[in-house]
């Protein structure tokens, strides 16, 4: 899991012809990104075939400690997409305040690791996953943006996560 009392660093996306100013004034802090991650009941989750198609489902999961967690089947189209190619984009369900998560998984089948985990799933969607026998994913976010839709211009926000 993340180091405790690490933030991302935060800047400013790079979109070019959307005008975005060249100034850190008016980024989201990173509370407001964990907040949409945290209270989002369902997530999109994109993820890329093996012959390079792209692949979106909606999904169940906790963000815990700067990191996303999820299950799913493991003969699941993106359970075999992610064991090609570990790399996904995890979105929170209001496009209005976008919180957009690019990342990597893994596999984590250490129970001890797990519990916090499981405890989050079962507060949030009232299921016990520990006894599903299917396999539990963590994306550990390398870069995510923010975007408010109301004050899009002023607050675009890009946040980096060290390696």
């Amino acid at each position: 899991m993340k180091e405790k009392g690490k933030t991302p660093k935060t800047t400013r996306p790079h979109i070019p012809g959307y005008g975005l100013p060249k100034s850190n004034k008016g980024l989201l802090p990173w509370k407001w990104a964990d907040d949409r991650l945290k209270k989002s009941r369902q997530y999109w989750i994109a993820t890329t075939r093996p012959d390079g198609r792209p692949h979106v489902m909606v999904i169940w999961g906790v963000w815990v400690n700067d990191e996303f967690w999820f299950g799913t089947g493991r003969k699941s189209r993106k359970a075999q997409n992610l064991a090609a190619n570990p790399h996904c984009v995890v979105c929170n369900e209001d496009a209005a305040q976008a919180v957009i998560v690019e990342g990597a998984v893994e596999m984590v089948d250490d129970h001890v690791r797990l519990e916090p985990v499981f405890a989050a799933y079962q507060k949030k969607y009232k299921i016990d996953i520990r006894g599903m026998g299917e396999p539990v994913f963590r994306v550990r976010p390398a870069v995510v943006f923010g975007l408010y839709e109301k004050k899009f211009g002023e607050t675009a926000t890009r946040w980096l996560f060290p390696e």
